[in-house]
């Protein structure tokens, strides 16, 4: 089959490799129809994750058809279309229990892409499937369903439910690329008051606008918005920015929540001289994607629209014009780039 594959820091290419086969009995095996790319994709091939090694396919995120199922998987057949969740769960482990699969002890959480490999190629080998997979109904087009594979789950998850947002809420999202506007979207079904996004690009701005935001401001602007008000309820980090987690700190309120999505590279300062008497709550994580069937139930009923997100397709081959533009998103416009099946 052909397949993205990492050679080491700043290189990868699309080449032929082996086919993918069962290993375990709780494996199937997915011919892929359409993945994307992510942010920590970019982090991966810029060497920032030295534990991903040389020949691994990158990729985590996909929708695609059942082609084999290992003799343990229950829940899936031959044909079913699903999406491939950017985390494994194995099921038996303890924060398994507790839905939190992107802590999997068992073998499972973050490991497409990262320690086994991933989506973005022709097939791809999914363990721990009847946990790791979701079918997809026929109401659901194949490009709102892969947005489900990771995209809207972390942004609810680790934005706007580890955040708290409470129907009435000042919401502030830093960083209004593809993970922070998810969080707009999603913390617009739980009624909050405001959500204001914030972000250096003025193009961004625009999306966020466009996405649902009820503001989007520069973050000076922002500062002095809410330095009349009590500061937002809830504050949402979509960078990994040092900067943009220390302007969380200063706008949001007392007794109000930050909330980190963003991957950070480097340290950021904790300034506990201003905030130890706030009674500020500081929540981060790894996405789960236990909200997956509550999000898509949203989307399949119409109540949450995550398509335009979308802002470009490709053929399955062309993966690394993808990476150029994705990596480029505030001179390309690109916020959720697509490949296709060819």
């Amino acid at each position: 089959m052909r397949a993205f594959v990492y050679h080491g820091p700043g290189r990868a290419a699309w080449e032929t490799v082996p086919d993918p086969v069962i290993k375990e009995p709780s494996d199937v095996l997915v011919q892929v129809d359409t993945t994307t790319v992510c942010g920590s994709d970019l982090h991966i091939l810029e060497g920032e994750l030295p534990e991903v090694t040389a020949g691994t396919v990158l990729g985590h995120e996909a929708v695609g058809e059942v082609v084999e199922v290992g003799r343990e998987v229950h829940g899936l057949r031959t044909g079913e279309r699903v999406i491939v969740s950017c985390v494994s769960a194995c099921g038996r482990c303890r924060p398994c229990h507790d839905n939190a699969f992107g802590q999997c002890r068992g073998g499972g959480g973050w490991i497409l892409g990262h320690r086994i490999d991933g989506t973005q190629a022709e097939y791809v080998r999914v363990p721990f499937a009847d946990l790791s997979t979701h079918r997809v109904p026929g109401t659901l087009n194949g490009d709102a369903a892969v947005l489900l594979a990771e995209t809207l789950p972390t942004g609810y998850e680790v934005g706007v439910r580890n955040g708290q947002v409470s129907p009435g809420d000042t919401v502030v999202v830093v960083g209004a690329g593809p993970i922070g506007l998810s969080a707009v979207l999603t913390a617009r079904v739980l009624s909050p008051a405001r959500i204001i996004a914030t972000d250096l690009s003025s193009a961004r701005l625009d999306d966020a606008r466009r996405i649902g935001a009820d503001a989007a401001v520069l973050p000076g602007r922002l500062i002095s918005d809410l330095a009349d008000c009590p500061g937002a309820d809830v504050a949402i980090e979509a960078v990994g920015a040092p900067d943009s987690f220390t302007l969380c700190t200063r706008v949001v309120r007392s007794g109000g929540h930050i909330a980190n999505i963003g991957m950070h590279e480097k340290p950021a300062t904790l300034h506990l001289e201003a905030l130890w008497q706030k009674n500020v709550t500081i929540v981060t994580g790894q996405v789960d994607t236990y909200s997956v069937p509550t999000l898509m139930d949203m989307v399949v009923s119409g109540r949450l629209r995550p398509t335009p997100l979308i802002t470009h397709h490709f053929g399955l081959h062309r993966v690394a014009e993808a990476y150029e533009v994705f990596a480029r998103g505030t001179e390309t416009g690109a916020l959720k780039v697509l490949l296709h099946r060819d």
